[in-house]
């Protein structure tokens, strides 16, 4: 590997770490397979094999003009999981738009090969803001995130990821070099392609797709998340499909996997190994606090 071909002829960026149950990861609006690192690192050492990719138009895959849909996106998810022998036991984790590929998949392709599935901070089931769909973000703030990008697209990203991590006047949950690389993988990608994908998960309506989730699903979303906001998205599965199991992050932003990632880690974890993903934050707290303190002489 690292490049794979689908079915359309696009080269696609896969890479695939570590032994074992396979973990597709698959990355969020406008980054690339990489935003999954330490996640993909710690799933390796755990005796699972970490498989992570570039979509169409991101990070080192192929841009082709056209494609950035999610039928498309669907079928390259299952052209990956075809091409790395990821065939059983499989587990799909998707962050912000990368929970469409899951929700398109599991109709589409009738979930084959899935035994679970997450969704973090996902725009499934329905972002636009509509008459049955009153929580959602209105057409207007996708109508100004198009303009921000075709009038200056490296200056619309650096004022993106401030929200997407949280970070305002007080708070500063990332690091400014955290800022860079997440901007600087942004500019990786085409123009077109960002437009596109951007328009896809904006306007996709997955309500219909929810149904076909009938493998245990975790749901993560952060409260504060002002990106991809809990309400219509997180809360909104939580409430259409019954099986599900929904851990909110209190006061955390969209890029949960940078603010919160051993959090993160030991919810998916949890889930992986089919213990009750509980929200473990107060445990890591008292491990933190415990080393932390100084032993006595």
């Amino acid at each position: 590997m690292p490049m794979i071909e689908t079915r359309d002829g696009t080269s696609l960026y896969v890479k695939s770490w570590g032994e074992g149950a396979p973990v597709i990861l698959i990355h969020g609006w406008p980054l690339s397979g990489d935003s999954w690192d330490p996640i993909s690192h710690t799933l390796a050492e755990a005796g699972y094999r970490a498989i992570a990719y570039d979509r169409r138009g991101f990070g080192r895959s192929d841009q082709p003009s056209g494609g950035y849909d999610y039928d498309t996106f669907a079928d390259d998810l299952a052209d990956v999981m075809a091409a790395t022998g990821a065939s059983d036991n499989v587990t799909l984790v998707g962050f912000s738009m990368g929970g469409g590929e899951i929700a398109r998949y599991m109709s589409r392709h009738g979930g084959r090969g899935v035994a679970r599935v997450a969704l973090v901070s996902s725009v499934v089931p329905y972002m636009l803001k509509t008459e049955d769909n009153p929580e959602g973000v209105p057409q207007s703030t996708f109508d100004q995130m198009t303009d921000g990008m075709l009038e200056d697209r490296a200056k619309f990203m650096a004022s993106f990821f401030k929200d997407f991590y949280g970070v305002g006047w007080i708070s500063q949950p990332v690091s400014d070099e955290v800022l860079q690389l997440s901007w600087a993988t942004a500019m990786m990608a085409g123009l077109r392609p960002t437009l596109a994908a951007a328009k896809a998960f904006a306007t996709t309506d997955f309500r219909p797709d929810l149904p076909s989730f009938t493998v245990p699903t975790l749901v993560i979303h952060g409260t504060s998340d002002k990106t991809v906001p809990i309400e219509a998205t997180g809360r909104a599965v939580a409430r259409a499909v019954p099986h599900a199991t929904l851990i909110e992050y209190d006061g955390e932003p969209h890029g949960v996997f940078a603010t919160q990632v051993e959090r993160l880690k030991a919810n998916l974890l949890d889930f992986l190994a089919g213990r009750d993903p509980d929200d473990r934050q107060e445990v890591l707290d008292a491990m933190t606090a415990s080393a932390m303190v100084t032993p006595p002489v």
